[in-house]
């Protein structure tokens, strides 16, 4: 994922790094089994997309809709779409986007650990006034070009100055504390050669080196057994209806605290870990707890867990939960 401001020249990056990362790939060994290469690379933007930058302007629209921006919320299902095509543990996706929110991030994050393929952000790093100076010079060559100075500006739209504005305003900068952010790399604007190849160099080995990071699936879902009594709905509801309560008794009058959930057979608790930033609702828990019912309610997991119990069920909730708190902080 490529995150950085506006104009910070993200694009320029993406394309150094997908010249390296075709030339690691055109030379990765292959085995006489398989002459096909290792791995193979997509390079996916709003270009290519043919997404416009005027997706994410909230300046044309009144202040009760800018939360819910229709335009852009499409165009995140687009480029999801996109990414889930051809994402897998051999396949390589350069996303050149905005990238700004970390919500989008994780949901990201959470895409490659269901292949199980790691994912990493590479942070380009650019001062405000470079970055504006960069865009304004775009906006001053599209108003020549409209007016027939010029004949072209280049592959690189400008943005409108209000949606750039508030675009700097939202961005949120990638967190290398949190998990969906990490491996984080960086890139300024001064970088040369030798940095730019050193960075790329590290972000392959992260990536695919031999010592790469083992990704294990998202556990927030549970195989069904048929092995498990009674009805497996029933236990799967009666159990997140339990941690619920539990949760609403014992979280007490203040914000952020760890809750205590039996694991069962004797074992040692489970830890909910509640958010410091406000108090955890019944609504919130029971939105969540629905969510995490729609994941199971086939029954079909992403791993094999075994029987099914309430043990196994516990832990899953526990983890959705702690995995939801933290992506809300």
């Amino acid at each position: 994922m490529i995150s950085g401001l506006p104009t910070s020249g993200k694009t320029t990056r993406a394309k150094q790094l997908e010249k390296f990362l075709s030339e690691r790939v055109a030379n990765t060994p292959t085995s006489p089994s398989n002459p096909q290469p290792k791995y193979r690379l997509h390079y996916i933007s709003d270009t290519t997309l043919s997404i416009p930058r005027s997706v994410y302007d909230l300046s044309t629209k009144p202040e009760h809709a800018r939360s819910a921006n229709a335009s852009e919320k499409d165009a995140r299902a687009k480029i999801s779409g996109a990414v889930k095509r051809v994402l897998s543990d051999r396949d390589m996706v350069i996303l050149d986007n905005p990238n700004y929110i970390k919500g989008w991030r994780y949901q990201l994050h959470c895409e490659s650990k269901a292949v199980r393929t790691p994912s990493c952000v590479l942070q380009i790093g650019c001062g405000v006034d470079r970055a504006k100076a960069i865009n304004e010079e775009r906006l001053r060559k599209k108003e020549e070009e409209e007016t027939g100075e010029i004949d072209e500006i280049g592959d690189e739209e400008p943005y409108s100055m209000p949606n750039w504005e508030n675009l700097v305003f939202r961005y949120e900068e990638p967190n290398p504390m949190t998990r969906w952010d990490s491996p984080l790399f960086t890139l300024i604007w001064e970088d040369e050669e030798d940095r730019t190849q050193k960075v790329f160099g590290d972000l392959w080995e992260a990536i695919a080196g031999e010592n790469r990071k083992v990704v294990k699936p998202n556990q927030a879902t549970v195989q069904r057994s048929r092995d498990a009594g009674g009805d497996y709905l029933f236990v799967l509801d009666r159990e997140t209806q339990d941690i619920v309560k539990r949760i609403l008794e014992q979280q007490g009058d203040e914000a952020g605290a760890t809750v205590k959930i039996p694991k069962g057979d004797g074992k040692e608790d489970l830890e909910v870990e509640l958010p410091m930033s406000k108090k955890v609702g019944l609504p919130q828990l029971q939105r969540l707890r629905r969510a995490f019912m729609g994941l199971n309610r086939g029954g079909i997991g992403l791993e094999g867990v075994g029987t099914l119990g309430m043990e196994r069920i516990r832990g899953s909730f526990v983890g959705y939960l702690n995995d939801m708190f933290e992506k809300d902080e």
